[in-house]
């Protein structure tokens, strides 16, 4: 996701969120020492601020019966629950709400909710348009995935050794990967093929899963998203192998859109949602993932009581996940935050239990054939106690050249791919366009980027050996990853960068 900032007012300050940079300002010459001006506020001056706020409750065991007349009475409405966890999320515009509500039978506490808000990019770099026709030219390659349109600008698959998986047969057919993020675009050619959209579903009010918006300079949302952010890691994930634009980690996996953000912004009861539906079997009512990826995130003081609250139930919803059999994967965030020695800081959900926390590496230079992908990312959150594991989420430090700039590689079957020459050093994805094309795609770097890559070879682990459960693809993904930095655990590698290849042999 991209630079935020999260607003409540139950916690003092601005708490920085972070999972995905977009670009850095091609104005400037993007360099570790300046990241923080990489973070800013929206401008929300003059908008109304909605008096009607959002509460979870959490309860002790099982929720009453009777629940939504009980909360009727303590001032609110009850908006859904979730019974499976024992939490429930309601609306009220009585400030005394929260002390009724927590004497409700059974309730633990009642919180008001955390929202997200998502800083916009200064741009969305694209990277152009295929036609849906235009790979049919292409004869077969001998190594799938070699004949899409940009696949020499996609470093992550070798980075990762997926080719070598794949050509070896496995590209995670049978594994299901919920994206809980912003709106997909179903409709786009490196989507579509490999969508369940009859289990996709949004858990924003008034807004369907494959729709997106963004927040104008004045922070209404009332603007085009171009990039939507949820159809750049579902490309990263499965984009399909079919010889006309990129190809993901895991492409035959089947992705499913749960929406919990919608222009730029979430609340963690709406992810709490998300978390539910996509780890319930599809025979109850759910999603039926057997991954659920989450390139979103807060990062904030663990003291502060109603973050403290949020993080239980949340980490009550990650764990109905790891129950019910399903890996979740989760962006440790770009705040470039020492994590181990940070006093009293925490990134959410990376951090919550049974979650696979993933940092970024980037190279520098790939265009002039820099092959360093495992250079920790100048932005990433680090930290022995936070990193499972490590995987391709590109970087944008490399200066900028002589004028005019410019580099390329070749666009197959024929042409260059031409853009500023750090923005190769970024990930090439699956993104909205800013026209009507279903065929367009853009680079954008961060552990949101480096997050799907991740999901994408517990998707392969889980083609090839079934449904094994969370606990042994976190086994066989720590037994096979690559160990970078210091021998075992690493302040930047975790576990260390994950291996498509050794994951699947």
């Amino acid at each position: 996701m991209h630079k935020v900032v999260l607003r409540t007012a139950a916690i003092a300050g601005a708490i920085v969120v972070a999972a995905c940079v977009n670009d850095a300002p091609i104005t400037t010459t993007p360099s570790m020492a300046n990241q923080p001006s990489l973070i800013t506020t929206p401008n929300l001056s003059g908008i109304a601020v909605p008096t009607t706020k959002s509460y979870i409750i959490n309860f002790a065991g099982s929720l009453p019966g009777d629940l939504a007349a009980q909360v009727s009475a303590a001032g609110g409405a009850l908006t859904s629950q979730f019974d499976q966890i024992g939490v429930a999320v309601a609306s009220s515009d009585d400030p005394k709400f929260a002390g009724r509500a927590a004497k409700i039978k059974g309730a633990l506490w009642a919180t008001e909710d955390l929202v997200v808000q998502w800083v916009q990019p200064e741009r969305v770099i694209e990277a152009g348009e295929v036609d849906a026709g235009e790979g049919t030219a292409v004869e077969p390659a001998t190594s799938f995935g070699a004949a899409e349109t940009f696949r020499h600008a996609q470093w992550v698959p070798d980075a990762l050794s997926a080719p070598a998986a794949w050509d070896a047969g496995n590209r995670g057919a049978g594994a299901r990967v919920a994206i809980l993020d912003g709106g997909i675009r179903s409709t786009h050619i490196d989507i579509a093929p490999n969508l369940d959209v009859a289990h996709s579903a949004s858990f924003v009010a008034g807004q369907p899963f494959n729709f997106d918006q963004a927040r104008d300079t004045n922070g209404v949302c009332n603007s085009t998203d171009s990039f939507w952010h949820g159809t750049h890691v579902a490309g990263i994930v499965a984009a399909p192998g079919q010889n006309i634009g990129t190809v993901g980690i895991a492409p035959n996996a089947t992705l499913i859109g749960v929406k919990v953000l919608h222009c730029g912004s979430g609340s963690f009861g709406q992810v709490i949602a998300g978390i539910v539906y996509a780890a319930t079997p599809i025979a109850e009512g759910g999603a039926g993932a057997d991954v659920i990826n989450m390139s979103l995130g807060a990062q904030f003081a663990r003291q502060g009581v109603v973050a403290a609250k949020i993080a239980v139930a949340l980490g009550k919803a990650t764990t109905y996940a790891w129950q019910r059999g399903v890996t979740v994967v989760a962006a440790l965030g770009n705040e470039y935050t020492d994590l181990d020695h940070t006093a009293n800081t925490v990134f959410l959900p990376a951090m919550s239990p049974h979650v696979i926390a993933v940092s970024a590496t980037g190279p520098v230079g790939f265009v002039f054939g820099a092959t360093n992908y495992d250079r920790p990312a100048s932005y990433t959150n680090y930290g022995q106690s936070a990193v499972d594991f490590a995987a391709g989420g590109g970087d944008f430090v490399l200066p900028d050249q002589p004028p005019p700039n410019l580099c390329a590689v070749p666009r197959i079957p024929s042409g260059l791919v031409v853009n500023r020459c750090w923005v190769f050093d970024m990930v090439m994805a699956p993104c909205r366009g800013s026209g009507p094309s279903n065929a367009t795609y853009c680079w954008a770097a961060g552990t949101s980027m480096a997050t799907p890559a991740v999901s994408g070879v517990a998707a392969l682990i889980i083609g090839k050996y079934g449904k094994i459960g969370p606990a042994a693809v976190a086994a066989r993904l720590r037994a096979s990853a690559d160990d970078l930095g210091k021998p075992g655990n690493d302040d930047f590698y975790g576990g260390g960068r994950v291996n498509a290849l050794r994951a699947t042999q």
